[in-house]
């Protein structure tokens, strides 16, 4: 007694009507509710920001969290780790200590600001060309092996670099005094 559903439909009279534009209300509603998204033209600018940005955080966390390396230079795509005083003898080793620890002290007691910023600049440019030198002589003497000429030029560095603290120090006193006196006329008048 099977019968074809489509049979009963034709047979029915009492079949409604739907209203007029109910399909394009239909669509309507659901658009409204669930709307499509499109894609717009700066979607693969917007993925090609986000791997920049993935690549580039990638990279600087590698850096960061990469352990220190000593003092190392390569020599013939060796690498080589660089000798101190402090391997020759234990007396070299209070020597360097002794000057490395004064000159920290030193660079501790300077207080940078606007008025001494050239003064500073030009003593901490010097600072700089030492430590190049102290660097290259430790090679020398990782290299060569310890000698007097070698230990010697180590030593003198460091009294160089104590000595132009000190210089640096006086000088910087000098602009503050010199400043104080002009602050103090301006005031006078």
């Amino acid at each position: 007694m099977a019968q074809d559903i489509r049979e009963l439909f034709k047979e029915d009279k009492t079949q409604e009507r739907m209203p007029e534009n109910h399909q394009e209300r239909f669509l309507s509603k659901l658009e409204e509710t669930l709307p499509v998204k499109k894609k717009t033209k700066f979607f693969w600018f917007q993925m090609a920001a986000s791997v920049v940005v993935l690549i580039g955080l990638s990279f600087g966390t590698f850096n960061y969290f990469q352990p220190e390396q000593p003092i190392n230079n390569v020599i013939a795509n060796k690498v080589m780790e660089t000798k101190t005083l402090g391997d020759v003898s234990p007396g070299l080793k209070k020597v360097e200590d002794y000057y490395l620890a004064s000159i920290n002290l030193e660079l501790s007691k300077v207080k940078y600001t606007d008025e001494n910023k050239d003064v500073f600049d030009g003593y901490i440019e010097q600072l700089n060309i030492l430590n190049k030198e102290y660097k290259n002589l430790s090679v020398e003497l990782t290299e060569n092996g310890p000698s007097e000429l070698t230990v010697n030029a180590l030593i003198d560095n460091l009294k160089y670099r104590l000595n132009l603290l000190y210089r640096l120090r006086e000088q910087l006193n000098e602009l503050n005094a010199s400043d104080a006196k002009d602050k103090e006329a301006s005031q006078s008048i």
